[in-house]
């Protein structure tokens, strides 16, 4: 894939491999806090909890010295949560309308600046972790490791890998096949996508991501709701071409998800290897039972009712994914299947504002304590699928010593009232990532 690297994104990526957030010797503590722990159905009774540098040192019932340097936040019996993570965000897609997307005016540094904004919003509304599931995010990841743009962290899938006509594949009819034409396409100059078809192009693909800083690698499996050309029920990569990219990300020591929604297109992927399916709300029993004995996760959203904004087409496309989103999450509760969630917001920026209010649709299939689990620990562990390619080494999702300090102070307890956490500017009066106070209403 004849692509040149930009030197703008080479600095980028660097960045990306050698600056990781920076830590300090600061000392928090959190007086007075009842504890969600990431895992328990209650809160602790009310304990001390000390941070130091980005790391939980301790929790415990009885005082911590203050020492000097130490910023005490007094409690009061708020609750204490562990950030929240979506495992399934766009930061560049989501942060810019299709009309920005076909602007000719578009650039990269126009791009930045709308993620920028948008990656800070998100901190701003709890989630201190995100995986961004496909798109040229590996500038705006670096950019927040150094410290000069506020987000959250990151674990970057980077280009979509799509077949020729897939559901990556972004061109306008005007725009030909690179392979018969040689020219890339526009979506691939900007590093939204690669169109690869064969092993061959599948493996170049696949290794030019992991070059990047990839996390994990993202393939398109199957039709889908947002693209020109694939019906809904297309399944897409032959047996070998998945395989291709699962051996390529495995000899990283990271795996594949995959975009698809029906039984063919995932039953192939998980023959192939793949460790994670994305969407998946037309799935039946018989394949839930298949990904429950081979471990694989469903990363699940409950996608956004049609809006006047949307493409007639795109509509039509959508009927069958909204019908089926309505059975899927309690069949994937019933067969047991390692479940976890994300918005997965897509060219209409204004609803972003909506990413908390969206945790509260769960309420239909889980209590609140498995719902917080699930935007927390559950979401954490599947962030760890990636192993050492995980751009952050620790624990997060969990609030435990030795655990990683991404915290919300909460006002309220959400397992009573998870509407709490839709209101993210009235009731999260702290919010620390990395150790970091990013957000302090507290008074302290």
């Amino acid at each position: 894939m004849n692509i040149r690297m930009p030197f703008s994104l080479f600095l980028a990526v660097l960045c990306t491999r050698l600056s990781f957030a920076q830590t300090d010797s600061a000392s928090v503590i959190f007086e007075n806090v009842r504890v969600f722990d990431g895992k328990s159905p209650r809160l602790s009774e009310p304990v001390n909890v000390l941070v130091k540098g980005n790391v939980i040192k301790a929790i415990t019932a009885f005082p911590i010295e203050n020492q000097d340097g130490t910023q005490v936040i007094r409690g009061d019996g708020k609750t204490l949560i562990p950030g929240l993570i979506d495992v399934h965000v766009h930061l560049v897609f989501g942060s810019l309308s299709m009309q920005d997307m076909l602007s000719p005016d578009l650039t990269e540094q126009l791009i930045l600046e709308k993620a920028a904004a948008g990656s800070e919003q998100m901190l701003m509304r709890g989630f201190t972790s995100v995986r961004d599931a496909g798109g040229p995010i590996f500038p705006l990841k670096a950019a927040i490791d150094k410290g000069s743009v506020s987000g959250p962290r990151i674990w970057p899938s980077g280009a979509t890998i799509s077949q020729t006509g897939g559901h990556g594949d972004f061109r306008t009819p005007e725009e030909r096949s690179r392979r018969f034409f040689g020219l890339p396409s526009r979506a691939e100059l900007y590093h939204a996508t690669f169109i690869a078809d064969g092993r061959d192009e599948v493996l170049t693909a696949t290794r030019e991501n992991l070059r990047y800083g990839a996390s994990q690698i993202k393939l398109m499996a199957g039709g889908g709701t947002s693209s020109a050309y694939d019906p809904l029920d297309v399944t897409q990569y032959t047996l070998d071409e998945m395989r291709a990219a699962v051996q390529a990300a495995e000899d990283w020591g990271t795996y594949v998800m995959v975009h698809a929604y029906t039984p063919r297109s995932v039953q192939r992927a998980i023959e192939a290897g793949v460790k994670c399916i994305e969407h998946g709300q037309l799935l039946d029993p018989k394949t839930l039972k298949l990904m429950r004995r081979k471990g694989v996760w469903l990363s699940l959203q409950n996608l956004v009712a049609d809006t006047p904004n949307m493409d007639p087409l795109r509509r039509e496309k959508r009927k069958p994914v909204l019908e089926g989103q309505e059975r899927i999450w309690d069949m994937a509760k019933k067969h047991r299947v390692k479940l976890a969630w994300g918005t997965d917001f897509l060219f209409e920026p204004e609803l972003n504002e909506q990413q908390n209010r969206y945790i509260l649709r769960l309420q239909q299939w889980f209590g609140n304590a498995e719902i917080l689990k699930m935007i927390t620990h559950d979401n954490a562990e599947l962030l760890q699928l990636s192993g050492l390619r995980s751009p952050y080494p620790g624990k997060l999702g969990t609030i435990e010593e030795g655990a990683l300090a991404d915290l919300i102070l909460v006002n309220g307890d959400p397992l009573v009232d998870l509407s709490i956490l839709a209101e993210p500017e009235d009731n999260f009066h702290v919010i620390m990532k990395d150790g970091k106070l990013v957000k302090n209403k507290s008074g302290n």
